[in-house]
């Protein structure tokens, strides 16, 4: 029978459309036309439809091939799904949380490594003063409280007047170059010192021995030098560190800073007296060996900081304004950007508790009818504890938890501990407790806020808004050593202890009002 045109027309239609999608079963590849999504490792993907007129969609499951998983194969010309279905992109693996994928960061392994030989450094230097003093200076029946302050003295000097201006000095200059430097050059003075001890002995000059005066001399620049250290070693943690690891970096270097202070302190001249030991069996016979402990820290310290790669790109050539400039800059950044602010005021809120809690605690060990006024160590240790455990949990557990949400409850936590304490001054074990408490609620504060001003902080401004940072807590720490004594004693331990607590809390609202209106930003600041 023949075919009319028609027919003729139709009977060809189908089968150029059968030809087509026996093409298409074969070589399943994208069509710009118009496409489903194909099956993907053995998900059901529809077979795509043609946008040509007189053509019916006809599905069918096909495995796709490496080429059918380009995800704009799943639009049609208009963006749009042909379904109006949104395509799901494939899943991918959920990043690592907590510490293990900061410790695998070499870089900051090799920071971290450094941080904990020159934190201990540190925080031995001042004991090792003390037994130079008791061994060379003090007379029998003299008290050393007057050698001590002449340190303290001279450590302090530095950290108040050259805070702000070595952080704008360093956001000049290699991160990774200040670290090693600074490290290296305090090692090398604590190293010479026996040697100038030994080269001045029984000389004067003027009403002190000139041994003591090159000691204060040695204990001013290495208190510049830390000046430098503190805020390159901060602004070099978001250099090598992800934005969203800075929780768990900041956590491992609040942990690694509070056991130095434990360590340190509780130990330290046992340590030192056992260098010295050590060293003196060896045959040399001049008692070197405490310093070269402290010596040796501080240079393996940076040793370990060179093996640290930052990728910075500092240009040579470029011209920065005066150095007063830069700071000025500093601060209007901090008046402009309110979360960086109140991050600031919270930190420094909360040095300034814990440094009137260290007056505090001779006084606490006073009263403790089991403890000695000497065992107020024993305190500060317990808040030590507190601090490390609650900076360990925030590094496993704190993702995804606003910083400001943290604060306050940190904030919240600090006061009611502290509220607690006024209420049992006299029972030790209540206190242990209530003081480990109070530093696991001050990690909470303390961590999401050094986090806040570092991942909000542009790279170029970090050195000033550190070096401003620690300018304001090296001022903050002396006035709560000044005034929290002299409290006590015209108010009452109580009362003192109770105000520290209204301080705190004030203090988490304040931050909390401050910041609750401002998103994060990364801008610069205009000149």
């Amino acid at each position: 029978m023949p075919l009319s045109e028609s027919h003729l027309e139709t009977h060809l239609d189908n089968a150029n459309s059968s030809r087509k999608r026996r093409t298409l079963s074969a070589n399943p590849r994208p069509n710009p036309s118009g496409i489903r999504r194909a099956i993907c490792d053995g998900a059901q993907v529809p077979l795509e439809t043609t946008a040509e007129a007189g053509e019916t969609a006809t599905p069918a499951s096909i495995r796709a091939t490496p080429e059918d998983k380009n995800p704009t194969a799943a639009h049609n010309g208009n963006g749009a799904h042909p379904t109006g279905e949104t395509p799901q992109p494939p899943e991918e693996p959920k990043p690592e949380r907590g510490f293990i994928p900061v410790l695998k960061n070499r870089n900051f392994l090799a920071l971290w490594s450094g941080q904990v030989f020159s934190q201990l450094a540190d925080k031995v230097y001042l004991v090792l003063m003390i037994a130079i003093i008791a061994s060379r200076f003090q007379a029998e029946g003299q008290t050393i409280s007057g050698w001590v302050s002449g340190i303290m003295v001279a450590f302090t000097i530095p950290a108040v007047l050259l805070g702000s201006l070595a952080g704008a000095l360093t956001d000049r200059w290699s991160k990774k170059g200040v670290l090693v430097a600074t490290n290296l050059l305090r090692g090398a003075f604590v190293l010479v010192l026996p040697l100038l001890l030994f080269a001045a002995e029984g000389l004067k000059l003027g009403p002190l021995p000139l041994g003591f005066e090159l000691m204060l001399v040695i204990t001013l620049l290495v208190s510049t030098l830390t000046q430098f250290f503190a805020p390159a070693e901060q602004a070099a943690i978001p250099l090598i560190v992800e934005r969203r690891l800075l929780l768990p970096a900041n956590s491992l270097y609040t942990t690694t800073m509070m056991a130095s202070v434990i360590i340190g302190f509780a130990v330290g001249e046992p340590l030192l007296a056992l260098a010295d030991t050590a060293f003196d069996r060896l045959g040399s016979g001049i008692g070197y060996g405490k310093e070269l402990i402290v010596g040796g820290s501080y240079c393996l310290a940076g040793l370990l900081l060179l093996l640290m790669r930052t990728h910075e790109t500092p240009d040579p050539d470029r011209e920065y304004p005066h150095v007063f400039e830069d700071i000025r800059e500093g601060l209007r950044y901090l008046g402009q950007h309110r979360r960086v602010r109140s991050a600031l005021i919270q930190l420094v809120i909360l040095f300034s508790i814990f440094a009137a809690l260290a007056v505090l605690a001779v006084r606490l060990a006073e009263v403790i009818p089991t403890i000695t006024t000497d065992q107020f160590g024993f305190l500060l240790a317990a808040a030590g504890v507190g601090m490390g455990a609650g900076a360990a949990i925030l590094g496993h557990f704190g993702h995804g938890v606003p910083h400001r949400q943290l604060s306050i409850v940190g904030s919240i936590g600090m006061s009611a501990s502290l509220a607690i304490l006024s209420a049992f001054t006299e029972q030790l074990w209540v206190a242990l407790v209530v003081i480990t408490l109070l530093g696991l609620f001050a990690a909470m504060v303390g961590v999401p806020m050094q986090t806040t001003i570092q991942a909000e902080t542009p790279e170029e401004m970090r050195g000033k808004v550190f070096g401003l940072q620690n300018n304001a807590i090296n001022i903050a720490l002396s006035l709560p050593l000044a005034l929290a004594g002299v409290a006590e004693a015209f108010f009452g331990l109580r009362v003192v202890i109770l105000s520290l607590a209204a301080i705190a809390v004030a203090g988490g609202v304040l931050s909390w009002y401050i910041s609750r209106t401002e998103p994060p930003k990364l801008t610069k600041v205009p000149k």
